[in-house]
Protein backbone atom coordinates (compact mmCIF):
# COMPACT_ATOMS: atom_id res chain seq x y z
CA UNK A 1 0.00 0.00 0.00
CA UNK A 2 1.35 3.38 -0.97
CA UNK A 3 2.02 6.13 1.53
CA UNK A 4 -0.85 8.26 0.17
CA UNK A 5 -3.52 5.68 1.04
CA UNK A 6 -2.34 5.04 4.61
CA UNK A 7 -3.68 8.36 6.07
CA UNK A 8 -7.03 7.73 4.35
CA UNK A 9 -7.26 4.26 5.86
CA UNK A 10 -6.27 5.53 9.34
CA UNK A 11 -8.83 8.35 9.23
CA UNK A 12 -11.77 6.35 7.91
CA UNK A 13 -10.94 2.89 9.18
CA UNK A 14 -11.72 1.49 5.71
CA UNK A 15 -9.49 0.38 2.89
CA UNK A 16 -9.95 2.51 -0.22
CA UNK A 17 -11.48 0.68 -3.15
CA UNK A 18 -8.97 -0.38 -5.75
CA UNK A 19 -9.34 1.18 -9.15
CA UNK A 20 -10.22 -1.47 -11.74
CA UNK A 21 -8.94 -0.53 -15.19
CA UNK A 22 -11.66 -0.37 -17.82
CA UNK A 23 -11.41 -2.89 -20.65
CA UNK A 24 -10.04 -1.81 -24.01
CA UNK A 25 -12.45 -1.03 -26.88
CA UNK A 26 -11.64 -4.35 -28.53
CA UNK A 27 -12.30 -6.19 -25.28
CA UNK A 28 -15.61 -4.41 -24.80
CA UNK A 29 -16.65 -5.28 -28.36
CA UNK A 30 -15.79 -8.95 -27.75
CA UNK A 31 -17.80 -8.99 -24.52
CA UNK A 32 -20.80 -7.48 -26.31
CA UNK A 33 -20.40 -10.10 -29.04
CA UNK A 34 -20.37 -12.91 -26.46
CA UNK A 35 -23.54 -11.56 -24.86
CA UNK A 36 -25.32 -12.25 -28.13
CA UNK A 37 -25.67 -15.99 -27.54
CA UNK A 38 -27.04 -16.70 -31.01
CA UNK A 39 -24.13 -15.01 -32.75
CA UNK A 40 -21.53 -16.44 -30.38
CA UNK A 41 -22.67 -20.03 -30.74
CA UNK A 42 -23.02 -19.54 -34.49
CA UNK A 43 -19.34 -18.60 -34.54
CA UNK A 44 -18.44 -21.70 -32.50
CA UNK A 45 -20.48 -24.03 -34.72
CA UNK A 46 -19.15 -22.46 -37.92
CA UNK A 47 -15.56 -22.75 -36.67
CA UNK A 48 -16.12 -26.45 -35.85
CA UNK A 49 -17.60 -27.11 -39.29
CA UNK A 50 -14.74 -25.33 -41.03
CA UNK A 51 -12.22 -27.27 -38.93
CA UNK A 52 -13.84 -30.58 -39.85
CA UNK A 53 -13.89 -29.65 -43.53
CA UNK A 54 -10.22 -28.68 -43.45
CA UNK A 55 -9.51 -32.13 -42.01
CA UNK A 56 -11.82 -33.78 -44.55
CA UNK A 57 -9.23 -36.41 -45.46
CA UNK A 58 -9.38 -37.66 -41.87
CA UNK A 59 -13.18 -37.60 -41.77
CA UNK A 60 -14.14 -38.92 -45.22
CA UNK A 61 -11.62 -40.91 -47.24
CA UNK A 62 -11.65 -44.15 -49.20
CA UNK A 63 -8.11 -44.91 -48.02
CA UNK A 64 -7.38 -46.24 -44.53
CA UNK A 65 -5.54 -43.92 -42.23
CA UNK A 66 -3.24 -46.70 -41.02
CA UNK A 67 -2.82 -50.32 -42.18
CA UNK A 68 -1.06 -53.10 -40.31
CA UNK A 69 -0.35 -56.00 -42.68
CA UNK A 70 1.94 -58.97 -42.04
CA UNK A 71 3.92 -57.19 -39.35
CA UNK A 72 4.48 -53.96 -41.34
CA UNK A 73 2.74 -50.61 -40.92
CA UNK A 74 1.55 -48.58 -43.89
CA UNK A 75 -0.04 -45.14 -44.26
CA UNK A 76 -2.22 -45.21 -47.39
CA UNK A 77 -3.57 -41.73 -46.66
CA UNK A 78 -0.22 -40.19 -47.62
CA UNK A 79 1.21 -42.77 -50.04
CA UNK A 80 -0.02 -45.08 -52.79
CA UNK A 81 0.62 -48.80 -52.42
CA UNK A 82 0.22 -51.43 -55.16
CA UNK A 83 -2.45 -54.06 -54.82
CA UNK A 84 0.16 -56.84 -54.87
CA UNK A 85 1.42 -55.64 -51.50
CA UNK A 86 -1.83 -56.78 -49.89
CA UNK A 87 -2.26 -60.05 -51.78
CA UNK A 88 -3.75 -58.70 -55.01
CA UNK A 89 -2.86 -59.57 -58.58
CA UNK A 90 -2.04 -56.18 -60.14
CA UNK A 91 0.52 -53.43 -59.59
CA UNK A 92 -2.17 -50.75 -59.78
CA UNK A 93 -3.01 -48.60 -56.74
CA UNK A 94 -5.02 -50.51 -54.18
CA UNK A 95 -8.79 -50.17 -54.07
CA UNK A 96 -9.42 -50.42 -50.34
CA UNK A 97 -13.18 -50.77 -50.88
CA UNK A 98 -12.65 -54.03 -52.81
CA UNK A 99 -14.19 -56.86 -50.76
CA UNK A 100 -11.13 -59.03 -51.49
CA UNK A 101 -8.71 -56.41 -50.10
CA UNK A 102 -10.92 -55.83 -47.08
CA UNK A 103 -10.98 -59.56 -46.39
CA UNK A 104 -7.19 -59.68 -46.56
CA UNK A 105 -6.92 -56.77 -44.11
CA UNK A 106 -9.25 -58.56 -41.69
CA UNK A 107 -7.13 -61.68 -41.46
CA UNK A 108 -5.59 -62.50 -38.05
CA UNK A 109 -2.74 -60.11 -37.27
CA UNK A 110 -3.86 -57.60 -39.89
CA UNK A 111 -6.03 -54.55 -39.36
CA UNK A 112 -6.90 -51.22 -40.97
CA UNK A 113 -8.14 -47.97 -39.46
CA UNK A 114 -10.65 -46.30 -41.80
CA UNK A 115 -12.09 -42.78 -41.69
CA UNK A 116 -15.60 -42.51 -40.17
CA UNK A 117 -16.99 -42.16 -43.71
CA UNK A 118 -14.98 -44.54 -45.95
CA UNK A 119 -15.52 -42.56 -49.17
CA UNK A 120 -13.57 -39.76 -50.80
CA UNK A 121 -14.70 -36.86 -52.95
CA UNK A 122 -14.20 -38.79 -56.20
CA UNK A 123 -14.90 -42.31 -54.93
CA UNK A 124 -17.34 -44.32 -57.02
CA UNK A 125 -19.17 -47.00 -55.08
CA UNK A 126 -18.92 -49.87 -57.56
CA UNK A 127 -20.29 -52.27 -54.97
CA UNK A 128 -23.53 -50.41 -54.27
CA UNK A 129 -26.59 -52.63 -53.86
CA UNK A 130 -28.92 -50.20 -55.66
CA UNK A 131 -28.64 -48.28 -58.96
CA UNK A 132 -27.40 -44.72 -58.89
CA UNK A 133 -28.48 -42.39 -57.53
CA UNK A 134 -29.16 -44.63 -54.56
CA UNK A 135 -31.14 -43.66 -51.46
CA UNK A 136 -29.53 -43.30 -48.00
CA UNK A 137 -28.39 -46.61 -46.55
CA UNK A 138 -25.95 -48.05 -44.03
CA UNK A 139 -23.22 -47.98 -46.68
CA UNK A 140 -23.92 -44.43 -47.88
CA UNK A 141 -25.49 -42.48 -45.03
CA UNK A 142 -26.88 -39.73 -47.26
CA UNK A 143 -27.10 -41.78 -50.45
CA UNK A 144 -25.18 -41.34 -53.69
CA UNK A 145 -25.41 -38.94 -56.61
CA UNK A 146 -26.12 -39.89 -60.22
CA UNK A 147 -22.47 -40.89 -60.74
CA UNK A 148 -22.28 -43.19 -57.74
CA UNK A 149 -20.30 -40.83 -55.52
CA UNK A 150 -21.04 -40.71 -51.81
CA UNK A 151 -23.20 -37.67 -51.08
CA UNK A 152 -21.82 -37.07 -47.58
CA UNK A 153 -18.27 -36.93 -48.94
CA UNK A 154 -19.39 -34.55 -51.67
CA UNK A 155 -20.98 -32.23 -49.12
CA UNK A 156 -17.91 -32.23 -46.84
CA UNK A 157 -15.45 -31.48 -49.62
CA UNK A 158 -17.86 -29.12 -51.39
CA UNK A 159 -18.35 -27.15 -48.17
CA UNK A 160 -14.57 -26.80 -47.85
CA UNK A 161 -14.25 -25.52 -51.42
CA UNK A 162 -17.06 -23.00 -50.85
CA UNK A 163 -15.63 -21.70 -47.57
CA UNK A 164 -12.06 -21.37 -48.85
CA UNK A 165 -13.28 -19.68 -52.02
CA UNK A 166 -15.45 -17.26 -50.03
CA UNK A 167 -12.53 -16.41 -47.73
CA UNK A 168 -10.24 -15.72 -50.69
CA UNK A 169 -12.88 -13.65 -52.49
CA UNK A 170 -13.70 -11.72 -49.31
CA UNK A 171 -10.01 -10.99 -48.67
CA UNK A 172 -9.36 -9.68 -52.18
CA UNK A 173 -12.62 -7.70 -52.20
CA UNK A 174 -11.84 -6.11 -48.83
CA UNK A 175 -8.27 -5.30 -49.88
CA UNK A 176 -9.35 -3.59 -53.10
CA UNK A 177 -12.35 -1.92 -51.48
CA UNK A 178 -10.36 -0.47 -48.59
CA UNK A 179 -7.56 0.70 -50.88
CA UNK A 180 -9.79 2.45 -53.40
CA UNK A 181 -12.15 3.84 -50.76
CA UNK A 182 -9.25 5.22 -48.73
CA UNK A 183 -7.73 6.98 -51.73
CA UNK A 184 -11.09 8.52 -52.71
CA UNK A 185 -12.05 9.63 -49.24
CA UNK A 186 -8.67 10.96 -48.15
CA UNK A 187 -7.67 12.95 -51.21
CA UNK A 188 -11.15 13.89 -52.44
CA UNK A 189 -11.48 16.50 -55.16
CA UNK A 190 -10.55 15.40 -58.66
CA UNK A 191 -9.23 12.05 -57.43
CA UNK A 192 -12.58 11.23 -55.87
CA UNK A 193 -14.45 12.48 -58.93
CA UNK A 194 -12.35 10.37 -61.32
CA UNK A 195 -12.79 7.25 -59.20
CA UNK A 196 -16.53 7.77 -58.98
CA UNK A 197 -16.88 8.05 -62.75
CA UNK A 198 -14.74 4.93 -63.19
CA UNK A 199 -16.87 2.98 -60.70
CA UNK A 200 -20.05 4.05 -62.48
CA UNK A 201 -18.71 2.78 -65.80
CA UNK A 202 -17.20 -0.40 -64.35
CA UNK A 203 -20.34 -1.33 -62.39
CA UNK A 204 -22.39 -1.17 -65.60
CA UNK A 205 -20.36 -3.99 -67.15
CA UNK A 206 -22.42 -7.20 -67.60
CA UNK A 207 -20.64 -9.47 -65.12
CA UNK A 208 -22.52 -12.65 -66.06
CA UNK A 209 -21.87 -12.17 -69.78
CA UNK A 210 -18.18 -11.67 -69.10
CA UNK A 211 -18.10 -14.89 -67.10
CA UNK A 212 -19.77 -16.75 -69.96
CA UNK A 213 -17.30 -15.31 -72.49
CA UNK A 214 -14.20 -16.07 -70.42
CA UNK A 215 -15.43 -19.57 -69.57
CA UNK A 216 -15.74 -20.23 -73.31
CA UNK A 217 -12.24 -18.90 -74.05
CA UNK A 218 -10.27 -20.25 -71.09
CA UNK A 219 -10.37 -23.57 -69.28
CA UNK A 220 -12.52 -23.24 -66.14
CA UNK A 221 -10.53 -22.94 -62.94
CA UNK A 222 -11.00 -21.67 -59.41
CA UNK A 223 -8.27 -19.06 -59.92
CA UNK A 224 -9.91 -17.61 -63.03
CA UNK A 225 -13.26 -17.47 -61.28
CA UNK A 226 -11.69 -15.76 -58.27
CA UNK A 227 -10.04 -13.11 -60.45
CA UNK A 228 -13.22 -12.36 -62.41
CA UNK A 229 -15.42 -12.06 -59.33
CA UNK A 230 -12.80 -9.98 -57.51
CA UNK A 231 -12.86 -7.42 -60.31
CA UNK A 232 -16.47 -6.58 -59.44
CA UNK A 233 -16.74 -7.46 -55.74
CA UNK A 234 -14.93 -4.45 -54.26
CA UNK A 235 -17.18 -1.57 -55.31
CA UNK A 236 -19.84 -1.89 -52.62
CA UNK A 237 -17.33 -1.86 -49.77
CA UNK A 238 -15.37 0.96 -51.38
CA UNK A 239 -18.34 3.30 -50.96
CA UNK A 240 -18.53 2.66 -47.20
CA UNK A 241 -14.79 3.16 -46.69
CA UNK A 242 -14.89 6.33 -48.78
CA UNK A 243 -17.68 7.76 -46.62
CA UNK A 244 -15.77 6.96 -43.42
CA UNK A 245 -12.60 8.62 -44.73
CA UNK A 246 -14.52 11.70 -45.87
CA UNK A 247 -15.94 12.05 -42.37
CA UNK A 248 -12.80 11.25 -40.38
CA UNK A 249 -10.36 13.39 -42.38
CA UNK A 250 -12.07 16.55 -41.06
CA UNK A 251 -11.62 15.65 -37.39
CA UNK A 252 -9.26 17.56 -35.11
CA UNK A 253 -6.73 14.77 -34.56
CA UNK A 254 -6.17 14.49 -38.33
CA UNK A 255 -5.70 18.24 -38.66
CA UNK A 256 -3.25 18.16 -35.75
CA UNK A 257 -1.26 15.39 -37.44
CA UNK A 258 -1.12 17.45 -40.64
CA UNK A 259 0.09 20.46 -38.69
CA UNK A 260 2.87 18.36 -37.16
CA UNK A 261 4.08 17.38 -40.61
CA UNK A 262 2.99 13.75 -40.57
CA UNK A 263 2.95 12.23 -44.05
CA UNK A 264 -0.28 11.30 -45.80
CA UNK A 265 0.57 7.58 -45.64
CA UNK A 266 1.14 7.76 -41.88
CA UNK A 267 -2.11 9.65 -41.36
CA UNK A 268 -4.04 7.06 -43.37
CA UNK A 269 -2.38 4.05 -41.75
CA UNK A 270 -2.17 5.17 -38.13
CA UNK A 271 -5.05 7.59 -37.65
CA UNK A 272 -7.89 7.34 -40.16
CA UNK A 273 -7.87 3.68 -41.23
CA UNK A 274 -8.19 2.13 -37.72
CA UNK A 275 -11.20 4.37 -37.09
CA UNK A 276 -12.81 3.54 -40.44
CA UNK A 277 -12.78 -0.27 -40.29
CA UNK A 278 -16.10 -0.71 -38.49
CA UNK A 279 -18.15 -1.18 -41.70
CA UNK A 280 -15.42 -3.42 -43.12
CA UNK A 281 -15.47 -5.82 -40.16
CA UNK A 282 -19.25 -5.69 -39.87
CA UNK A 283 -19.83 -6.73 -43.47
CA UNK A 284 -17.31 -9.60 -43.50
CA UNK A 285 -19.82 -12.41 -42.71
CA UNK A 286 -22.32 -11.01 -45.20
CA UNK A 287 -19.64 -10.79 -47.89
CA UNK A 288 -18.77 -14.43 -47.24
CA UNK A 289 -22.44 -15.34 -47.62
CA UNK A 290 -22.58 -13.51 -50.93
CA UNK A 291 -19.42 -15.26 -52.15
CA UNK A 292 -20.81 -18.69 -51.27
CA UNK A 293 -24.07 -17.92 -53.06
CA UNK A 294 -22.19 -16.60 -56.10
CA UNK A 295 -20.07 -19.75 -56.38
CA UNK A 296 -23.09 -22.00 -55.88
CA UNK A 297 -25.08 -20.14 -58.53
CA UNK A 298 -22.27 -20.28 -61.07
CA UNK A 299 -21.69 -23.98 -60.41
CA UNK A 300 -25.40 -24.59 -60.84
CA UNK A 301 -25.19 -22.91 -64.27
CA UNK A 302 -22.04 -24.81 -65.18
CA UNK A 303 -19.82 -21.70 -65.12
CA UNK A 304 -18.02 -22.33 -61.85
CA UNK A 305 -15.31 -24.73 -60.75
CA UNK A 306 -13.83 -27.31 -63.16
CA UNK A 307 -15.78 -30.55 -63.69
CA UNK A 308 -15.01 -33.13 -61.05
CA UNK A 309 -14.45 -30.59 -58.28
CA UNK A 310 -16.81 -31.13 -55.32
CA UNK A 311 -19.42 -28.41 -55.57
CA UNK A 312 -22.67 -27.58 -53.81
CA UNK A 313 -23.98 -25.95 -56.97
CA UNK A 314 -23.36 -29.10 -59.01
CA UNK A 315 -25.27 -31.15 -56.43
CA UNK A 316 -28.21 -28.77 -56.70
CA UNK A 317 -28.09 -29.19 -60.47
CA UNK A 318 -28.11 -32.97 -60.02
CA UNK A 319 -31.10 -32.67 -57.72
CA UNK A 320 -32.92 -30.68 -60.39
CA UNK A 321 -32.13 -33.28 -63.02
CA UNK A 322 -33.08 -36.18 -60.72
CA UNK A 323 -36.34 -35.15 -59.09
CA UNK A 324 -36.92 -38.62 -57.66
CA UNK A 325 -33.58 -38.50 -55.83
CA UNK A 326 -34.93 -36.14 -53.17
CA UNK A 327 -31.99 -36.78 -50.83
CA UNK A 328 -29.59 -34.89 -53.12
CA UNK A 329 -31.54 -31.63 -53.12
CA UNK A 330 -32.59 -31.91 -49.48
CA UNK A 331 -29.09 -32.53 -48.08
CA UNK A 332 -27.47 -29.82 -50.21
CA UNK A 333 -30.22 -27.33 -49.40
CA UNK A 334 -29.82 -27.99 -45.66
CA UNK A 335 -26.04 -27.43 -45.84
CA UNK A 336 -26.50 -24.13 -47.67
CA UNK A 337 -29.25 -22.90 -45.35
CA UNK A 338 -27.32 -23.77 -42.18
CA UNK A 339 -24.13 -22.14 -43.52
CA UNK A 340 -25.87 -18.92 -44.55
CA UNK A 341 -27.84 -18.74 -41.30
CA UNK A 342 -24.67 -19.12 -39.22
CA UNK A 343 -22.95 -16.35 -41.19
CA UNK A 344 -26.00 -14.10 -40.92
CA UNK A 345 -26.26 -14.56 -37.14
CA UNK A 346 -22.54 -13.86 -36.83
CA UNK A 347 -22.90 -10.70 -38.89
CA UNK A 348 -25.81 -9.42 -36.81
CA UNK A 349 -23.91 -10.05 -33.58
CA UNK A 350 -20.79 -8.39 -34.96
CA UNK A 351 -22.76 -5.35 -36.07
CA UNK A 352 -24.25 -4.94 -32.58
CA UNK A 353 -20.86 -5.45 -30.94
CA UNK A 354 -19.28 -2.68 -33.01
CA UNK A 355 -22.21 -0.27 -32.68
CA UNK A 356 -20.75 2.87 -30.98
CA UNK A 357 -24.11 3.64 -29.39
CA UNK A 358 -23.87 0.47 -27.31
CA UNK A 359 -21.05 1.40 -25.00
CA UNK A 360 -22.14 -0.70 -22.03
CA UNK A 361 -20.47 -4.11 -21.47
Amino acid sequence: MSGLTKPIEMATGQRPAEVVPSPSPGRRAWLRFKRNRLGYWSLVIFAVLVGLSLAAELVSNDRPLVVRYQGATYFPIVQDYPETLFGGDFDTPTDYLDPFIRAKLREPGNWALYAPNPYGAQTLNYFAKAPNPSAPSLDNWLGTDDRGRDLLAQLIYGFRVSVLFSLALTFTGVLLGVLTGAVQGFFGGRTDLAFQRFIEIWSSMPELYLLIIFSAIFAPSVGLLLVLLSLFGWMGLSDYVRAEFLRNRQLDYVRAARALGVSNWQIIRRHILPNSLTPVVTFLPFRMSGAILALTSLDFLGLGVPPGTPSLGELLSQGKNNIDAWWISLATFCVLVVTLLLLTFMGDALRDALDPRKSDV
